[in-house]
């Protein structure tokens, strides 16, 4: 049977020096990897209100699918890191190229960390089949 699982990309310079982030905020960029790239699977539908617009998200999917596996299964996700900026987004522009894994690339907006800097900080893969997961990801450090 094929397995489904999520995989978080971290930077793992983030964890160090002048730009080490707060524990707080590594899980809330974590966070936002996995609900991004969960929604790539949503549609979004907009209706008009009184009070202005309300959005609809809709999860459509069939039994033995991706979705299904995942969120009916034992939703595995996997941490691993990265050193750096540059194999983030080198490994995000490969996925997204060459391949129809769902993938999101989480930059935060500097606010609270990073002195004022938009700053990438990690990537959500999936939920997606592992092997297909695996030919992108599988050399990468556990987190």
């Amino acid at each position: 049977m094929a397995e489904v699982k999520q995989v978080i990309v971290f930077r793992k310079d983030l964890l160090k020096g002048e730009h080490s982030i707060r524990k707080g905020k590594l899980a809330a960029q974590v966070a936002h990897a996995s609900v991004g790239a969960l929604l790539k699977f949503a549609r979004k539908e907009t209706t008009s209100i009184d009070t202005g617009k309300e959005y609809l998200i809709q999860f459509c999917f069939d039994e033995n699918s991706i979705l299904d596996k995942w969120l009916n299964g034992i939703f595995t996700k996997i941490c691993v890191c990265v050193e750096n900026d540059e194999e983030l987004v080198a490994l995000y522009n490969r996925i997204t190229s060459e391949s129809n894994i769902p993938c999101v690339l989480i930059t935060d907006a500097g606010n609270t960390e990073f002195h004022g800097v938009p700053t990438n900080t990690c990537i959500g893969i999936g939920p997606y089949w592992s092997e297909d997961i695996d030919k992108f990801t599988k050399d990468l450090q556990l987190f």
